[in-house]
């Protein structure tokens, strides 16, 4: 076989080996774009092999084709057929739900402030109390004893205070200012004594409900004793911990919405009543404290709440997950616009089952393709599944006149 007989075959094995890998391998006409192959030859290559077929296959292919030219409204050539959908818009970051644990506002474990036996305890659990209400008492002789002492202590030297300022002249000025200062030594004994006989009360610093007492009369008691916790339930403090993202979000103030998890029905409005300083190194959370009323008071300290905040959110635009494609530039969507077909680089931000979230220059209602992506290139023609199918639906309405004109020149 002579030389240029050979060459021949070669370059016809080329054209059809860039032809099949124009037409089945997405983003090579790009590839040959860039490398200066003319667009003419990229189309041409990339012509499906049905279409050459038709020139000169069976007449049923022909009839075949031609009915389609017809369906298609006669125009379309070699454009690829694609099934495109509209672009919605989704907004993320737009709320928080954790949970969180329940705490009275105020919270107080009272314990006496000296030692001794219990003599006798005043409230029981379940009591509502108030500020400054005696709970229980100690053992209280001896401290009655010194502070009667101390009163006696003090009428006399009062008496002796008082019989040297009539005397007058006849006593010196320093015999005087000591029994002064013995009367002021005194009352302050006095004071003293009726300190420690009052501390034998033992007192609820705040008002709120009375827990379980631990205690019983005769028990010796320390400082370090507690007698009983007293709960301030007008308000429950939920503390719950939020993602380091909504960190510059959450604010004092916002409002938020709870439901306590033994009171699934219950819906409960607060507000956030104070932010931590800083974000946990270990878990990058950051706790935050909400308030809620408790008028009916019946929520507990210590319960569980399923917290909800509302945020303005992150709009962005989504897609279906078949439209994302993939080249070594990053990832695509292939936007229809007046029939041609646009690459559009999209940055994923959230990918769900059904949805995808995108970062990309894409607007509401713009044609995203999701069904043949194969053939598509930058600035192409393509044709819309959809419009071929409101042409397929019109076409019935027109058969009906052509049988009729049919049967009148048959009759003829």
């Amino acid at each position: 076989m002579r030389l240029w007989k050979q060459l021949l075959i070669c370059l016809v094995i080329l054209l059809v080996g860039l032809g099949v890998w124009v037409h089945f391998v997405p983003g090579a006409d790009t590839m040959l774009a860039k490398a200066g192959v003319p667009p003419r030859l990229i189309a041409l290559m990339a012509k499906p092999a049905g279409e050459a077929k038709d020139g000169g296959g069976q007449e049923q292919a022909q009839g075949q084709g031609r009915g389609q030219g017809r369906n298609q409204g006669g125009g379309g050539g070699g454009a690829p057929l694609v099934v495109t959908q509209p672009v919605d818009i989704a907004v993320v970051n737009d709320r928080l739900n954790a949970i969180g644990n329940g705490a009275a506002i105020l919270s107080v474990s009272v314990t006496p402030l000296a030692t001794g036996n219990l003599t006798e305890i005043l409230v029981k659990s379940g009591d509502k109390i108030e500020k400054g209400q005696v709970i229980a008492r100690l053992d209280s002789d001896e401290q009655v004893i010194s502070a009667a002492q101390a009163k006696v202590a003090v009428d006399s030297a009062k008496e002796k205070v008082e019989r040297n300022r009539k005397l007058g002249d006849a006593v010196s000025v320093a015999v005087l200012r000591d029994a002064e200062f013995a009367m002021q030594a005194a009352e302050l004994a006095l004071k003293t004594a009726e300190l420690d006989l009052k501390r034998r009360d033992i007192v609820s610093p705040s008002a709120g409900i009375v827990g379980i007492i631990t205690v019983n009369p005769g028990d010796y008691v320390t400082t370090s004793t507690p007698i009983a916790v007293v709960d301030d339930r007008t308000q429950i403090l939920v503390d719950f911990w939020v993602p380091e993202r909504f960190s510059n979000k959450i604010s004092v103030g916002q409002d938020v919405s709870a439901t306590a998890i033994a009171l699934p029905t219950s819906e409960l409005s607060g507000v956030i009543d104070s932010i931590d300083n800083r974000v946990d190194a270990a878990s990058r959370t950051l706790r935050v404290r909400a308030r809620i009323d408790n008028p009916d008071d019946t929520l507990r300290a210590g319960m569980s709440f399923s917290v909800e905040v509302r945020f303005a959110g992150d709009q962005y635009p989504t897609v279906n997950p078949l439209a994302v494609q993939w080249s070594a530039d990053g990832s695509y969507v292939w936007r229809v616009q007046e029939e041609k077909s646009q690459k559009v680089p999209v940055k994923i931000i959230q990918r769900n089952s059904d949805k995808v979230l995108v970062d990309a220059e894409l607007a509401k209602g713009d044609a995203v393709v999701m069904e043949g992506v194969q053939r598509l290139r930058d600035g192409g023609a393509v044709r819309l599944a959809e419009q071929q199918e409101q042409r397929r639906d019109r076409k019935p309405a027109t058969e009906p006149t052509e049988q009729k004109v049919s049967e009148a020149e048959t009759a003829k």
